[in-house]
Formats: structure tokens, C-alpha cells, sequence
């Protein structure tokens, strides 16, 4: 279908957004709702339960020619509570597709891309009690896609990360759980160029980094210099030891992990940051995709030494909080632009665009 004006109604508030990785279905890509809702007792006097509701969504997009505005339609779509994230593990070409749905009732569900057609349900693994939310996950094979899948960590709203790893079976079993923040973590990313170690941020205003291979009683350094909570965390896919952070105070900070106290750029981008995505393709490896809750969606670019950054793209068509956001990962068109999704909450709206 033809991407109306308005955007594309995803009925529940939208905030998650993944564009498939895998070379032979990159134009698959799947979004993700949170609808809260309040059951109320029938005694009126007593406090109202929240029960949250989601969707994942599942689209394929259609770019004949690389010049008109791409369009897309739906495929699937599967009920889940609530979807405070999602994403998709990078698989070798021999291997189906795989994606990782966190729910808001402290699981985390496994699908497959069968025969490059459809999703279906391969897993589901309890990581918390059922009143605790997985707020985010990141699979461990980003920069260097297998055959097997690789392991998961996941945040949960409780102060705590989850290690899941791949068993002979090819499931996911949990291993390790420890606390790692005071308040919400809600972020927990691996680095890409050396996966036994996880970065974490949350509402403590703290930026944390732990290695698994030492046990979790300890991280191997918090960075306090926050003056809000840290919200998200993306390792740079081509240039290793540059890591790119946002929080609610309206900053993306670029750190070199060799001096992680000390933020080598600083950029006010005009909204909370929820969410950084490095551009997937080495010729654009300066260029940072930012959804910024309050103030659109916009694309930075830096410098060569990567210390300096501006914002040379926004886009301002969603009228709500800008939540989900992904680049797609196939190749870009002629003029050098690559597809990109976003979605926002309140007027549960998704578009496609250029940038």
C-alpha cells in the first residue's frame, strides 16, 4: 500500500522499531506497541491495576527503484503485553532470521523468519516475575553475524540484567542474573569488538560496563557524570572503542572506552534521547540516527575525529513521542540515501523516509 500522508496508524502507542539484518530480508521489518491500561476492582475504593498490552507488527517494504518515496505493507501481526523493545539477532546467510521481543510481564519471546514469508514463535524465556518489565535487549553477534545464535542480554525494570546463552539444543537458557542499577536500567548493550563485555545505563544516572568473564558482583567502571537518566547505548559497528550514549537531558555524548569518565563529544539534540543507531554502512560511518522523544527524530553527523557533530537531517512528521527508529540495512540508492522507520507513542504513527 501507498504510505498515506499521516503516517501509518499502528492503533496501539508505538515505540519500538527493527529493520531485519539478515542480506536476504532487509526489507522485513517489525514494530512494536505499549498500551497501558488501568482494571479497576469492583470495589471502588480500591487502587486500580495497570495491565499492559502490545503488538508486534510486521512489515515489508517495497523501493523499485531507489528514487520515489518507499512504500510497504503489513504481513503478520502477533499479540504480546506490552513491547518495550526489540531485536533482531545478526545471523550468517545459511541461517533463518531471528528476532527478540521484550515483554512488560518479564519475558522475552523468540521468533524466525520462516522461508523469508513469515514470522513464528520458536521460544519463550521468564526472566523476572510476571509485574516486572524487560525494558531492553541486545544480542551479543551485532558486528560479526554466525550460524548460532548468539547471547542475549535483557534489562529488567527491577534494577537487574539477565545473561541468556545459546544451549546445544539451540535454545536460549538463562545463566546469570545480578543487580546493576538502583533504579530502571534502560539500556543494556554489549560491546560488539569484545562481547564479554556489557555496558548498562540507567535512572541512577549511572553508565556502568561489566565483564562476564569476572562475575557480576562488581562493574569495571561507572561513569556518574549524568545529570538525568541514561536511556541508550549503541557500540560504533566500524570503529572500535567509540561508543555513542543519550539520555533524558537532551545529549548524545560520544565516548572513547579507553577513557569512559570523560565524553570525548557532547551534542544537545532538543529531546530526551531514547534511542542512537550508528548508520549500518561503512561509508556513512559517521552518520548517527536519534530519536528524540519530544523533538522528532534527526540525524547527525560528525567529524572526522569524531568529536564534533551536527544535526543535518530532522524529521518532524509524528506528532507524539519519538520512540522507534531503525535504518534498514539495505544497500542505499543512488543518491546515497537509506530508508529509515520511525514510530511515536500518543499518536501511534509509523512512517518511512529517506535520510
Amino acid at each position: 500500500m501507498a504510505i498515506p500522508s499521516s503516517g501509518f496508524n499502528t492503533v496501539f502507542p508505538a515505540d519500538s522499531l527493527e529493520f531485519c539484518p539478515h542480506p536476504q530480508a532487509t526489507d522485513v521489518f517489525v514494530c512494536g506497541t505499549y498500551k497501558l491500561n488501568k482494571r479497576g476492582d469492583e470495589d471502588e475504593n480500591s487502587p486500580a491495576q495497570q495491565h499492559r498490552q502490545g503488538q508486534c507488527l510486521v512489515f515489508r517494504t517495497y523501493d523499485a527503484d531507489g528514487t520515489d518515496e518507499p512504500t510497504f505493507n503489513q504481513v503478520q501481526k502477533f499479540d504480546f503485553p506490552a513491547i518495550p523493545d526489540m531485536k533482531w539477532c545478526h545471523t550468517s546467510h545459511s541461517t533463518e532470521p531471528i528476532l527478540a521481543v521484550a515483554d512488560s510481564e518479564g519475558g522475552v519471546t523468540t521468533l524466525q523468519w520462516k522461508c523469508h514469508e513469515t514470522l513464528e514463535k520458536m521460544q519463550f524465556i521468564t526472566c523476572a516475575e510476571n509485574d516486572s518489565l524487560c525494558l531492553s535487549l541486545d544480542w551479543s553477534s551485532r558486528r560479526i553475524p554466525q550460524s548460532s545464535l548468539g547471547n542475549l542480554v535483557v534489562s529488567v525494570s527491577d534494577g537487574s540484567l539477565h545473561l541468556l546463552r545459546p544451549a546445544d539444543a539451540g535454545d536460549l537458557i538463562h545463566t546469570n542474573t545480578w543487580h546493576a542499577h538502583d533504579y530502571e536500567p534502560w539500556i543494556a548493550a554489549w560491546n560488539h569488538w569484545d562481547t564479554n563485555i556489557i555496558y548498562s545505563g540507567g535512572d541512577d544516572l549511572k553508565l556502568k560496563a561489566w565483564d562476564i568473564r569476572s562475575g557480576f558482583s562488581q562493574p569495571m567502571f561507572v561513569n556518574r557524570r549524568f545529570d538525568a537518566g541514561v536511556t541508550t547505548i549503541q557500540n560504533h559497528p566500524f570503529i572500535e572503542h567509540l561508543l555513542a550514549v543519550g539520555s533524558y537531558n537532551n545529549t548524545v555524548y560520544l565516548y572513547d572506552m579507553r577513557k569512559p569518565l570523560v565524553a570525548m563529544s557532547q551534542l544537545d539534540v532538543g529531546g530526551g534521547v531514547w534511542r542512537v543507531k550508528w548508520h549500518p554502512h561503512e561509508n556513512r560511518n559517521r552518520d548517527l540516527l536519534v530519536a528524540c522523544m519530544r523533538d522528532g527524530f534527526k540525524v547527525l553527523q560528525y567529524n572526522t575525529s569524531m568529536d564534533q557533530g551536527q544535526v543535518i537531517q530532522r524529521f518532524d512528521a509524528h506528532q507524539s513521542l519519538a520512540y522507534g527508529v531503525d535504518w534498514s540495512l539495505a544497500n542505499p540508492s543512488a543518491n546515497g540515501k537509506s530508508i529509515v522507520g520511525s514510530c511515536s507513542f500518543y499518536d501511534h504513527v509509523l512512517h518511512i523516509w529517506r535520510a
